[in-house]
């Protein structure tokens, strides 16, 4: 049974503007970043950002579509055809804008999720520190809450 069949309308619709940008990322891309010649697809963000398809569950206030989790796994399947490193880059817009939709205040959504949703601003992720690795597991850093102020150590 093919997985389209439990999509929704609209399901399916966000899987077909997908599969579109997909088929727009040039190959030669995924080669030059296997040979080390690019370091950052930014324009391949950019692109993803001008097709609206960023940060799917976020308010449109911010550049969102207000779409369901089921409709952002869609698209993060089919951008996995892709390979590892473009698809975990996709997911990294709303794993890091998840915090701030969520918490953050209008003037931080406004400085910072808006322009990572247009593909303005990039983000990254920081899962090690030293002696730790790759091994998020080994992690020693702790954090700390006093009052409305939390401290990191470790």
């Amino acid at each position: 049974m093919s997985i389209e069949s439990m999509l929704t309308t609209g399901e399916k619709a966000l899987l077909e503007e997908v599969q579109a940008f997909v088929q727009s990322v040039p190959p030669q891309l995924l080669l030059d970043m296997d040979a080390d010649k690019v370091t950052y697809p930014r324009e391949y963000l950019q692109e993803a950002a001008r097709r609206n398809l960023l940060g799917l569950r976020f308010d449109p206030r911010w550049g969102g579509r207000d779409l369901p989790w089921t409709s952002e796994l869609v698209a993060l399947e089919e951008v996995g055809v892709l390979g590892t490193s473009l698809a975990c880059l996709y997911s990294l817009v709303s794993i890091v804008g998840e915090a701030i939709h969520v918490f953050g205040t209008d003037a931080q959504k406004e400085k910072y999720l808006k322009p990572i949703l247009q593909g303005k601003l990039t983000v990254a992720e920081a899962l090690t520190e030293p002696r730790g690795g790759s091994d998020f597991f080994a992690a020693t850093t702790q954090a700390r809450r006093e009052g409305d102020t939390f401290y990191l150590s470790g």
